[in-house]
């Protein structure tokens, strides 16, 4: 990969070398111009648009039906003021919800190898769109009341999580990476804008501006759940699961249309098993992975492997990544609090006429709301030459979420020290079905704090992955990124025991404070990345460009 700072023909120079009127441009840029001249955002091109537009329907889909899990599995059909179907209780109902994670988390590991080496990446989007066709097909079929009656409510419940879980996890391993491979990323180059201003275009820049974007689509179509919720509450589950399948027609007919126009980057050679021989050596000679270059190997060793030197550099940025990665997971325990425990704990407020998993759905407008004001401080400290590199975000992030948590675990505290149930919400004689006194808007802040952790976490964590990770392994490292958010939902299969009230309080109160202590030990173990990260992405590549069609 190109590095900003890597000019192999100019070399450092010394001072802005002043560009005449008769100069062409544009033109790599020195050393020198990317280190004083503002860096803006290339052009994008129409594939990349149209692909983070794919990945933002599959959104709409997805929201569609985790939105209304919770209470499809927790309530019981007519009982009281929630919607329901299943009526197996909120421990259970947040167990199965976590398995479900859990699940979708491990599957994009499958799905990147097959991408990677055999599929490709549109392909894998193909048969990733199929499978959640079908399991939406299923969800909708089964929560039909003709179905329920008949018993099929569970089974079908099961079947669907299958192929969900099976279509989550092939888009996940493969939409962002197949989004970056839209835009070719070339080196700085040195540009005269209509102002005469010189400026540098650069693509680690265009890269985050990319993703960024993306998320805001992607939050925009999560607010799906609003009319998921109504839909569930006023006509029931089955109109929800239908406009989930419909949601997922179109995109995947717009995928097969688009199939000339999208860039397809040829799989690769499976490189995973050079990489754990390179590992295996590395671990013999003090886990140092310069040993493993194939020049160390001839020169002390004698013996040559089947690798270039820069397949071991390659390898270096990819373990970063991995490292910086695998740190998410107490922060993906404290973000799925919001498709399972939140939920439940909007049904113990006053609703005033809003259905109890329709508050989540904030977070998505918070996020499409904060998506550009953020963006804007990114481009604010960029033109001014402040760093605020992936370090610094993803740990501004944790300490949000820590807040966001135990704004969680003194509301929770509020609804507890409030009638008519108190510590027992909806399970008292004198509740009637109706819940405890709290306005269900004062959760607000909670899901404004969770998108605004996302937007300055997971945006982050998909850039990083893309940039840093082997060119043959980009789908693998941004399947890492779901096994961090696996180890965050089998954490919250381990304390589900204790989602139930009167523990509530104690379980936000633990994931604040765990969250604010991940903080700080992320800034002081990874802090020095943000400082050698021009020197990770110079690091060169093992290869040319991979073939793409």
């Amino acid at each position: 990969m190109d590095h900003p700072h890597a000019d192999s023909e100019k070399g450092p120079s010394l001072a802005i070398v002043p560009v005449s009127d008769i100069e062409l441009l544009p033109r790599d840029a020195t050393d020198e111009e990317i280190r004083n001249l503002p860096l803006v955002v290339d052009h994008i091109p129409l594939a990349a648009w149209a692909a983070a537009l794919l990945g933002a329907a599959e959104r709409f889909s997805y929201y569609s039906i985790i939105s209304i899990w919770q209470n499809y599995m927790q309530h019981g059909r007519d009982v009281g003021t929630v919607p329901g179907a299943l009526g197996l209780g909120q421990s259970v109902a947040t167990s199965i919800s976590n398995s479900f994670f859990v699940f979708s988390f491990v599957t994009p590991m499958l799905f990147a190898l097959v991408s990677d080496v055999w599929l490709g990446r549109y392909n894998t989007l193909l048969l990733s769109f199929s499978l959640l066709i079908c399991g939406s097909s299923v969800m909708f079929i089964t929560s039909l009341p003709v179905a329920l009656d008949n018993g099929a409510g569970i089974p079908g419940l099961a079947v669907s999580m299958v192929f969900t879980g099976l279509g989550v996890g092939g888009i996940k391993s493969t939409i962002s990476p197949f989004i970056g491979d839209q835009y070719v990323q070339r080196k700085p180059r040195l540009v005269r804008k209509k102002n005469r201003d010189l400026v540098v275009v650069d693509g680690s820049r265009t890269i985050q501006f990319l993703y960024n974007a993306f998320y805001w689509f992607t939050n925009i179509a999560s607010l799906s759940s609003i009319p998921a919720t109504f839909l569930e509450r006023e006509f029931g589950f089955w109109t929800a699961y239908l406009m989930a399948t419909i949601s997922l027609i179109v995109p995947f007919a717009v995928l097969i249309s688009l199939k000339s126009r999208l860039v397809k980057v040829v799989p690769q050679e499976n490189i995973l098993p050079k990489a754990v021989r390179a590992l295996t050596i590395a671990a013999r000679n003090g886990f140092n992975l310069d040993h493993a270059k194939n020049s160390y190997q001839i020169e002390n060793q004698g013996r040559s492997v089947p690798w270039e030197d820069g397949f071991i550099d390659e390898l270096k940025r990819g373990l970063v990544a991995c490292r910086v990665i695998f740190s998410f997971a107490f922060f993906y325990l404290s973000i799925t609090q919001m498709y399972n425990n939140l939920i439940s704990q909007a049904g113990q407020m006053n609703l005033h006429g809003v259905p109890n998993d329709m508050i989540q759905a904030m977070a998505g407008v918070a996020c499409v709301v904060f998506g550009p004001v953020i963006q804007a401080l990114y481009n604010f400290l960029a033109k001014r030459r402040i760093p605020f590199g992936p370090i610094a975000r993803i740990s501004t992030a944790f300490l949000i979420c820590g807040g966001g948590m135990a704004y969680a675990a003194g509301l929770q505290r509020l609804i507890y020290t409030t009638g008519p149930c108190y510590d027992a919400p909806l399970a008292c004689p004198a509740s009637q079905g109706m819940p405890n006194d709290v306005n269900v808007w004062l959760q607000l802040p909670v899901y404004v704090a969770l998108a605004v952790a996302e937007i300055f976490g997971l945006v982050t964590a998909s850039e990083y992955s893309y940039e840093k990770a082997p060119r043959g392994m980009r789908s693998v490292v941004q399947a890492m990124v779901q096994l961090s958010a696996c180890v965050g939902a089998l954490l919250g299969i381990a304390i589900s025991p204790a989602a139930r009230d009167p523990y509530l309080v104690i379980v936000y109160g633990v994931l604040a404070g765990v969250m604010g202590l991940c903080s700080a030990l992320f800034w002081v173990v990874f802090r020095r990345y943000d400082r050698i990260n021009d020197q990770l992405n110079c690091l060169p590549d093992a290869a040319s460009e991979p073939e793409r069609t």
